[in-house]
């Protein structure tokens, strides 16, 4: 059954050859594979129709000023296959990516058994700085739970007719689309499979700056789509009440020491995924990436404080009329 890969990219010169040539050494090499252009300014276009020279089966849609939705729909809607892998610029892919996910979507009499094969995604690091990074904001394969696991769209695969059946990804949403697309399938009752196997390596943000600015524009995503609604309103309570028991630390010592743990709590488990991650770094390097754990986290915690209110007013004055999104059967 033929299988087309799609992938939304804009401005990723540097990057985009390093998606296609691990495209190209895929032990089950895709039938086709669809790149939407959303209107990038370097010389992103000029890569990508090199590539066309020696690989016929790439396809190059240039759709100025389409968001990542826009673009992923456009570019499933002129695949050929019943079978849609979609993938991210900035990845690497495992060289039996794309052979997993097809024999998880598939029976042995080659009909879907499955309507999405959920891959996996690692960090692909290198300073202590990303090493942190990784630790942090992404799990490890032992913190994920199968059966709620959301897969994210730079690695999973489903049946073309499953994104039909729901309009395809949000394309009134700019981030956090591919959750809700996940979401808008199980509730269609379509069927998920985890595929570990599957695995695409990405390199994480190599700056405070850049990560504050991705995980804001990810909370505004969620206050957009009314996403995690109690996970946010906890992490809003969390901090009030950090910030309480640090007042309170002036006249009763113990509230620090509560406070203390309290953030301890808080980076443990990143400090744990930080151990295997950062085994090529130096003693002083680990150290250095430690370090940075709890840095990550205040970032990127007050990022979600600023940008989900942000996103909660764009709804509201949108009128936009989704429905609030349970975080109870739900992993990211």
């Amino acid at each position: 059954m033929n299988i087309s890969v799609v992938c939304t990219v804009k401005n990723e010169e540097k990057s985009i050859g390093r998606l296609l040539d691990s495209l190209l050494e895929q032990s089950r090499r895709a039938d086709e594979i669809i790149v939407v252009d959303g209107g990038s300014a370097d010389g992103t276009v000029s890569v990508l129709r090199r590539y066309q020279s020696r690989v016929p089966q790439l396809k190059v849609l240039i759709r100025p000023g389409s968001n990542i939705s826009e673009g992923r729909n456009a570019a499933i809607a002129a695949a050929a296959g019943p079978l849609i892998a979609c993938t991210d610029a900035g990845v690497s892919l495992h060289p039996d990516w794309l052979r997993e996910l097809e024999k998880a979507l598939l029976g042995s009499d080659g009909n879907p058994r499955a309507d999405v094969a959920s891959g996996f995604f690692i960090p692909d690091v290198a300073t202590p700085f990303e090493c942190a990074m990784g630790a942090t904001v992404l799990p490890a394969l032992e913190d994920v739970k199968p059966d709620r696991f959301l897969p994210s769209s730079r690695s999973i695969a489903f049946v073309k007719e499953a994104w039909a059946s729901v309009g395809g990804y949000p394309e009134w949403l700019d981030y956090c689309e591919d959750l809700v697309f996940d979401l808008d399938l199980l509730a269609a009752g379509k069927r998920f499979v985890f595929v570990p196997t599957a695995v695409a390596r990405f390199r994480p943000r190599g700056s405070l700056r850049s990560f504050f600015r991705q995980y804001y524009l990810y909370a505004r995503g969620d206050g957009k789509a009314a996403l995690w609604t109690r996970r946010h309103l906890i992490r809003y309570g969390s901090y009030g009440l950090g910030a309480l028991a640090m007042l309170a630390g002036f006249w009763y010592k113990g509230c620090w020491l509560v406070l203390a743990l309290a953030v301890a709590l808080h980076i443990w488990r990143p400090m744990m995924r930080l151990r295997p991650l950062s085994r090529h770094l130096s003693g002083l390097q680990r150290v250095e990436a430690a370090a940075w754990i709890p840095v990550i986290r205040l970032v990127g915690d007050v990022a979600k404080m600023l940008g989900y209110p942000v996103g909660l007013w764009w709804r509201y004055r949108s009128g936009e009329s989704g429905g609030r999104v349970s975080d109870r059967h739900c992993q990211l």
